[in-house]
C-alpha cells in the first residue's frame, strides 16, 4: 500500500535524501547537465524547479529561500546571476530528462538531467552554429603583387623559331 506516499523517498532517510538532492541541484546549476538514475532525476526535477522559479525575482527573501534548499552560497549566487536571466521568459519546465539506457553494473535505468535553456542543440533560440568552410579561402591580390608582363618583342619570336 502507498498510503501517504506523495513523493519518492529513494530508499533514504529524510536528512540523507535532502542532502543528496541539494548536492545534485548544486551540480546541475554548476555544470548545467548531470547523469543520474531516472528515479533520482524525477525527484531532482521536483526539487529544483520551484527554486529556479523563485530565482526569477531577485529579492533577498528569495535568495534566502534558495539558500535553505541548496545550502551553498556560491551556487545560489550562480543561480541568480547566470541561470535566472536565461529562464526569465519561460513559464516553467526548466529541466529536461533524457533517458540513456541501463547502467552496466546493476542495470539501473540512467538519465541525463539538463537545464533546457543551456542546450544549444535542442534550443532553437540559442546561439547559431558557425558554418564551417570546406575549402581554403581565396587569397586577395593587391596591385603590388600583380606583375604586368609586357608583350613579347620580335626578337623573342625570332629566337624561338630558330
Amino acid at each position: 500500500m502507498r498510503h501517504g506516499k506523495k513523493f519518492n523517498h529513494l530508499s533514504r532517510k529524510t536528512a540523507h535524501r535532502k542532502s543528496m538532492l541539494a548536492n545534485m541541484a548544486c551540480s546541475l546549476i554548476e555544470h548545467k547537465r548531470i547523469n543520474t538514475t531516472v528515479a533520482k532525476a524525477k525527484a531532482l526535477r521536483q526539487f529544483v524547479e520551484p527554486i529556479i522559479t523563485k530565482s526569477k525575482e531577485d529579492t533577498t527573501h528569495n535568495r534566502r529561500l534558495a539558500f535553505t534548499k541548496l545550502r551553498s552560497k556560491d551556487h545560489v549566487s550562480e543561480l541568480f546571476r547566470d541561470v535566472a536571466p536565461k529562464v526569465a521568459d519561460r513559464p516553467g519546465g526548466y529541466v529536461r530528462i533524457i533517458k540513456l539506457g541501463n547502467r552496466l553494473g546493476d542495470n539501473a535505468q540512467m538519465a541525463m538531467v539538463e537545464l533546457v535553456d543551456f542546450n544549444e542543440l535542442y534550443n532553437p533560440n540559442g546561439a547559431k552554429k558557425k558554418k564551417s568552410t570546406r575549402r581554403a579561402g581565396k587569397k586577395k591580390t593587391t596591385s603590388e603583387d600583380v606583375i604586368v608582363e609586357t608583350p613579347s618583342t620580335k626578337e623573342d619570336d625570332t629566337k624561338s623559331n630558330e
